[in-house]
């Protein structure tokens, strides 16, 4: 009877043993976790600023992650490198938007609020996967999209979750399907409602978005200090408005072809008639506005510029970057 009773003894030695290491183990993940150092929120570099001569273009450079920027004086146009670690990047005014996703199980994400100097100075945890990010023009109103579900546009299993930041007040929209919509004149009720693409007109209480229902896309046009939201036309998505406020640049669905759905296009609001630009690839971005008459937009890894009058070619701006800005 001896040698069973040892043997038993031995096994829940082991056990012990095992547990108590799978304790620790995961003691440590979980330390680990706590203490990992979080993505440098500031710029290496005391020059590296949002301040600057008009032209200077901002972008996430692809192959580190980080913001840089390209200046148009700079011989050979060279890219300067030094700002945080960014999944999706704006900026403008004082003020830039770095959504960032971390690793970890699950993953997790952040909004980064950053000063002129790309230094933190709020972080805001977020469900989902970073999409689209937007600064207004004074820097006061800030907007992320986030997926919820699925990782893209060109597929029918998507959930967007679409939030906006007011600075001055602080206040936080955190799901922009609290506003009521107006679709058709009438007020609109759906479960499937999903709202992603915001961009500010200079009064920062204007605004314009796409919101998805029922398998259409539509451009509506909200209004935060009446808190409200009207479709105003079908079959426009991630709008930008134009530095003058009079046009809306976005991607209109032309083509059934999952991988290749898209043509950019500009609408003008005061008639609502729209042209396609010359870029004739299928463009997945929210595009922003270099200046009054030119488009900037990430694709295939690079940044392009296109005449937004509908002249003209595509022009690479910079290889290895995306989410252009363009800070004035």
């Amino acid at each position: 009877m001896k040698g069973p009773h040892n043997r038993a003894r031995l096994w829940a030695l082991v056990l012990a043993v095992l547990l108590l290491g799978g304790g620790a183990t995961a003691y440590t993940f979980r330390a680990a976790e706590r203490t990992a150092p979080r993505a440098r929120p500031a710029a290496a570099d005391p020059a590296f600023t949002l301040d600057g001569p008009a032209g200077r273009a901002f972008f996430r450079d692809t192959a580190t992650g980080r913001v840089a920027r390209q200046d148009p004086d700079v011989p050979g146009r060279a890219r300067v490198a030094g700002g945080p670690v960014c999944d999706r990047f704006h900026a403008s005014g004082s003020t830039a938007l770095c959504l960032q996703r971390r690793p970890g199980v699950p993953a997790r994400s952040y909004a980064l609020v950053l000063d002129r100097r790309l230094r933190e100075v709020r972080r805001i945890a977020l469900p989902g996967i970073p999409n689209r990010a937007r600064v207004s023009a004074s820097g006061r109103m800030l907007s992320w999209t986030m997926f919820a579900t699925g990782d893209s546009y060109a597929t029918a299993a998507f959930s967007t979750r679409t939030s906006i930041l007011d600075l001055r007040t602080g206040y936080l929209v955190k799901n922009m399907e609290q506003i009521p919509l107006t679709l058709g004149g009438r007020r609109y009720h759906a479960p499937d409602v999903n709202y992603w693409g915001v961009t500010f007109a200079r009064d920062d209480n204007r605004f314009y978005a796409t919101v998805a229902t029922k398998g259409s896309t539509y451009l509506v046009e909200g209004d935060m200090r009446g808190w409200s939201a009207r479709a105003l036309r079908e079959n426009v998505e991630c709008p930008s408005l134009s530095p003058d406020g009079t046009r809306i640049a976005f991607k209109k669905k032309v083509s059934r072809d999952v991988k290749a759905p898209w043509r950019l296009h500009v609408l003008d609001l005061r008639t609502l008639r729209e042209h396609p630009v010359a870029e004739r690839r299928s463009v997945d971005d929210q595009a922003a506005w270099a200046d009054d008459g030119t488009l900037a937009y990430g694709h295939e890894g690079a940044v392009w510029t296109v005449p937004a009058d509908g002249t003209g070619a595509p022009r690479r701006l910079v290889s290895g970057a995306s989410s252009p800005a363009f800070p004035r």
